[in-house]
């Protein structure tokens, strides 16, 4: 068997994310971007573990990349600069010596079965890629290490576009009718439409019982509240659908005495519901304070994450809001209690932020959305 014949019986056993993209076409970082409740990140990585035993994740030279809840990966700094997918391929087929598939980390809907087709016509050549009508996809292919020479003679050139090299390997291309299974966020308005598909879908959140759970916590006027407005849009932009939870240590009335709803409440009703065309209340009595992760499952069970302000005993998982600037001198969490510390000191904590770096936080907790499920 010739050495050639010989490659093309090596199996795939490696799936590589390509996630070294630096975003600027779409304004923020596309890893974290969600859909159904997880990263594109998470998703991608998710998909090729169903197919392979090792999965790695490719990232541009000098990049950090916060993993979050994924574990049992590794991450590949690419060997070549410039940060494209060609030289992350490159850097796994160098690394690994072997045939992997490369997936990129925006496309929204990988599908195993065009995983599949792909991957038995690698059996026959260097490249495996999918093409609908003129167009290939190199963003979901096998690429063996025979391609190697050639993407080096590509980078050493300076040239990154990845069907570059084909012509100097041997390439199997996969028929596609559809480009549904590579549909690809490179802008907003695309992120947009794979958010209404999910949403066409109707079937996105089949089994989840509860939403993710957290809490701004702090001393008070250290600016929870000031923390979680400036959170919530950068949330809300990566694609998570929020509700919040305000603690209240004092009873309260939301209905104005007089109205016929506030009628209702003192004639004896248990519950109402005051309803108009934007918006809706539901009052109820209670015999007894509802606990948070309650609150959480009963009134928001459709929702990607809850976040409480206050509820430092209660919540399963905290941010802390320490502000030197408030007068405050210690921290209300103690060490290891607060998943993230927000701060305007340069006070010790595995994952500080400053007071103006919402997004960045936003990305922290999209990245750890599994384990805040689990309380």
């Amino acid at each position: 068997m010739s050495a050639r014949h010989a490659e093309y019986e090596q199996s795939v056993v490696v799936g590589v994310v390509l996630a070294g993209g630096s975003g600027l076409r779409i304004g923020r970082d596309k890893r974290f971007l969600t859909l159904e409740g997880a990263t594109l990140l998470q998703r991608s990585v998710a998909f090729l573990r169903a197919l392979f035993p090792t999965v790695a994740v490719s990232v541009g030279v000098g990049q950090e990349l916060d993993l979050g809840d994924i574990a049992g990966v590794e991450l590949l700094p690419d060997a070549w600069p410039g940060a494209s997918p060609l030289a992350g391929i490159a850097t796994a087929l160098q690394h690994y010596r072997a045939p992997i598939f490369a997936l990129g980390v925006d496309l929204a809907f990988p599908n195993v079965r065009a995983a599949r087709r792909v991957l038995a016509a690698a059996r026959t050549a260097d490249v495996a890629v999918p093409a609908i009508g003129d167009l290939r996809e190199p963003l979901f292919a096998v690429y063996r290490p025979r391609c190697l020479d050639a993407i080096v003679t590509e980078l050493q050139s300076d040239r990154h576009r990845i069907v570059g090299f084909f012509p100097a390997v041997t390439v199997a291309e996969v028929r596609f009718r559809s480009a549904a299974a590579f549909f690809n966020i490179n802008t907003m308005a695309h992120f947009a439409e794979a958010r209404r598909l999910v949403a066409a879908g109707a079937a996105s959140r089949a089994g989840r019982t509860q939403p993710a759970l957290l809490a701004v916590v702090g001393k008070s006027d250290a600016g929870k509240t000031t923390l979680i407005e400036s959170l919530l849009p950068e949330l809300n932009a990566l694609g998570l659908r929020i509700g919040t939870v305000k603690h209240d240590a004092h009873d309260f009335e939301i209905d104005h005495p007089g109205k016929d709803s506030w009628r209702h409440g003192r004639a004896g009703a248990e519950a109402y519901v005051v309803a108009a065309p934007q918006r809706i209340a539901y009052v109820g009595r209670l015999a007894a304070e509802l606990p948070l992760d309650e609150i959480a499952r009963r009134f928001f069970a459709d929702f990607d994450l809850v976040v409480a302000e206050g509820y430092k005993h209660q919540a399963p998982f905290k941010i802390e809001v320490f502000r030197a600037g408030a007068g405050h001198a210690t921290r209300l969490c103690a060490p290891g209690e607060a998943l993230a510390l927000v701060t305007d000191t340069d006070a010790e904590h595995d994952h500080r932020f400053a007071l103006g770096e919402a997004r960045s936080l936003a990305e922290f907790i999209a990245a750890r959305l599994d384990t805040l499920h689990r309380y």
